[in-house]
């Protein structure tokens, strides 16, 4: 009797046993179908995700009416940024988003666009687009044209500005130095700061006058045209470059690139002058840059002198610690773009001899050996 109860109860239990295997199995089962059709889900609504993007990205890059080849008279101005061009091909109806614009010549690293007068249509794509405004118009087509080499001085701009259109160096002098129409000019550009306002400045718009060559289809031209357009370039190269990711502010980073543009003879040593003013204003050293000079007294110095350095002037880099109270020139892009991203290094001195080598040092002893070699 007794081995019978036990194979009864070894029995139950072997059924019990595969009863649980059983119930585990169907569970298992079930924990599959529901992942199974959870990543099925997933999958659905990426592919629709996707394909969606993917819709709207080529129809946004693709023409606004294959049918239309109508054709629309657009006016891109000099100075326009990539933003306010996409701004116009869209009001105009050329394009589909002036967004997917400014992302896309991003993303395609596209530059160079001209100003001038086209005619697009509707049916064109982005890239057709793209390489219209890349072409531009001739330089026969413009009334009036002047270039702006990297460096200059604003009233050495306002000269050379005059001597190519029909405004003159004083008109123009006169509204960059107007309060109100500063005020107006901060207001519009992000760039332009309260510190341009400073009375100790002597031109508020100095630093901000994009060297570039410049072209009006305009036979009379207006002194706020000429401003804006080289204020707007100015903006261009700002938002291309990301300067508002920059530590320092757009006036000290104008400044810095200023003075790098007046010490620099050679776009490779641009990064290092930029290090040495970097390391000299982490040890609230004087920077002690010989442009600066010149530029307190108001005359192209063909050499500093001692007599020189004595000027009381907030741009005097001998005699105050840090950077001037503003720019000190008009940079170019290389300078800018150096002022932003300074070399690492321990140089503290450099100096430029007559054939134009430049030599750095971390000391002033191995910096006078240099200088005394070249003037005795």
């Amino acid at each position: 009797m007794s081995d019978e109860v036990n194979k009864d109860s070894k029995r139950e239990l072997k059924e019990k046993h595969h009863q649980k295997i059983e119930e585990k199995k169907k569970e298992a089962s079930i924990v599959r179908k529901i992942v199974f059709f959870f990543l099925i889900a997933i999958i659905v609504i990426v592919l629709a995700v996707g394909f969606g993007t993917f819709r709207y990205v080529t129809g946004a890059l693709g023409p606004v009416d294959e049918e239309n080849n109508e054709d629309v008279e657009v006016t891109i101005p000099i100075g326009s940024t990539p933003t306010s061009i996409g701004e116009i091909l869209e009001e105009e109806g050329v394009i589909n988003s002036s967004t997917m614009f400014r992302y896309y010549i991003r993303f395609q690293n596209e530059a160079g666009f001209q100003a001038g007068d086209y005619r697009l249509s509707p049916a064109m794509s982005m890239d057709e687009i793209i390489e219209e405004l890349k072409e531009g118009r001739v330089y026969e087509d413009y009334a009036n044209s002047f270039t702006v080499p990297e460096g200059l001085w604003l009233e050495d701009i306002f000269e050379r500005i005059a001597e190519g259109t029909n405004l003159e160096a004083e008109e123009l002098q006169e509204l960059a130095r107007d309060e109100e129409y500063l005020e107006e000019l901060i207001g519009e550009y992000d760039m332009l700061e309260d510190e341009i306002m400073d009375e100790e400045i002597r031109e508020p718009l100095e630093g901000y006058m994009f060297p570039a060559r410049y072209d009006f289809v305009d036979e009379e031209l207006t002194a706020e045209q000429v401003i804006e357009s080289m204020l707007d370039r100015t903006a261009e190269v700002m938002e291309r470059i990301g300067a508002e990711s920059a530590d320092d502010t757009f006036h000290e980073l104008l400044t810095k690139a200023s003075i790098i543009e007046g010490e620099s003879r050679t776009d490779e040593e641009r990064p290092t002058i930029s290090g040495v003013i970097d390391n000299r204003l982490n040890i609230s050293m004087p920077l002690q840059m010989d442009p600066t000079i010149a530029y307190a007294h108001g005359e192209h110095l063909s050499r500093t002198l001692n007599e020189h350095l004595e000027i009381e002037s907030p741009y005097n880099t001998y005699n105050r610690n840090g950077l001037p109270i503003g720019p000190i020139n008009n940079p170019g892009e290389a300078s800018i773009v150096a002022a932003m991203e300074p070399e690492s290094h321990n140089y503290l001195y450099f100096f430029h001899s007559p054939d134009g080598e430049v030599f750095f040092n971390e000391n002033l002893s191995g910096h006078n050996e240099v200088v005394q070699q070249y003037r005795e």
